[in-house]
């Protein structure tokens, strides 16, 4: 008899939750067990359904690899924290910027859990009374008192619609000060238009929060320069205080890039758990993957976790090209691809469909 997959909280608890954060920090995905081939194809209806569902769970999510932008961001995150941790002001930042699709939330969240769990292990039960990374996203048209907001709701502050912003802010800022958070990270940054006057105050409240709260802050957003972020005395000001790095998707022209590109099929392959997948086919794919994704590792985790899910729900066990071909991604790797084939002389486009 096959166990089925346990019930989750049905609760809504978004990683800009206090709650919804420990459950991303806390959460260690097992790798759902497998049958052998023979006893996988003895299984009747009812627990071939039980024994495909926690692997439906498993490639919902997969896995988290270690791109280089992961490991720049923490890195780079990790650097900071123990640069600011006895200064008094003028604490540095870092800012993660790129376009849409190339990894820069999954960077900061998981330099933000990676901090946290080595928080637990170097304070023990101690740790149990902090908080030691704190997230949170920009809304669109942000004002000052809603950026409070976005934070009072992370930690469960009750906001009450009288309330002023500087109430909200004083009891942010002092939960946060109790707790002794660390690590502050701001998500969604390009919200923040500093060229209308309450993007360039809700600039100017995030900045205080930074210089109040004993924390190093970490800002991702898109092509945040294009939005502005740095420009005039408010944009110095940041430019002044930041680092910066540049999530890019992942280049396929010369050789050392192309295998860079295979390395990370090639991990994500080696991730399923699927009866009949031939291992390494793939990776033969990495140039109709890197087409089909235009290099944008979101792009190509919704691919591959797509065509997972469907090759166990329709009992192929396998990921082919005819499945990856029916797999809709996001709109904007779609774009790419169609104007890339555009561009193509008649003579490359026949090559390929010969190959094909």
């Amino acid at each position: 008899m096959v166990t089925p997959l346990a019930d989750h909280d049905d609760d809504h608890n978004p990683l800009t939750t206090k709650d919804g954060w420990k459950r991303f920090v806390d959460d260690a995905p097992t790798c759902p067990q497998m049958l052998s081939l023979k006893d996988f194809k003895a299984l009747d209806e009812e627990n071939l359904l039980a024994y495909n569902e926690p692997r439906l769970d498993y490639h919902s999510r997969l896995v988290i690899v270690a791109t280089p932008t992961v490991r720049d961001v923490f890195t780079t995150g990790r650097r900071l924290v123990l640069l600011n941790r006895h200064q008094i002001s003028g604490r540095r930042g870092l800012i993660v910027t790129g376009q849409a699709g190339t990894g820069k939330t999954t960077a900061i969240a998981q330099l933000g859990r990676n901090h946290e769990l080595l928080v637990r292990k170097r304070l023990g039960p101690v740790a149990a009374g902090r908080l030691p990374v704190v997230y949170v996203t920009v809304p669109p048209r942000a004002t000052p008192k809603m950026l409070a907001i976005e934070f009072a709701r992370f930690l469960g502050i009750p906001v009450f619609r009288q309330e002023t912003q500087t109430s909200i802010t004083n009891a942010v800022c002092d939960l946060l000060i109790k707790m002794r958070v660390e690590l502050a990270l701001v998500d969604e940054i390009h919200n923040l238009n500093l060229a209308t006057q309450a993007g360039a105050e809700a600039s100017d409240q995030l900045k205080y929060l930074s210089e109040r709260i004993p924390a190093t802050f970490v800002l991702a957003g898109i092509d945040v320069a294009a939005s502005g972020l740095f420009s005039g005395v408010r944009g110095q000001q940041i430019a002044g205080r930041y680092t910066v790095t540049d999530t890019e998707p992942f280049a396929y022209g010369t050789g050392a890039q192309r295998q860079n590109w295979r390395n990370l099929v090639a991990s994500l392959e080696d991730a399923l758990r699927l009866h009949r997948h031939k291992p390494g086919s793939l990776v033969k794919l990495d140039g109709y993957l890197h087409e089909r994704t235009a290099g944008a590792i979101g792009s190509l985790s919704q691919l591959i976790r797509g065509a997972s899910i469907e090759a166990i729900i329709s009992g192929s066990e396998a990921i082919t090209r005819k499945t990856l071909d029916t797999i809709e991604v996001d709109q904007a790797a779609e774009h790419s691809r169609v104007e890339r084939r555009r561009a193509r002389s008649p003579r490359r486009r026949r090559a390929d469909a010969d190959a094909a």
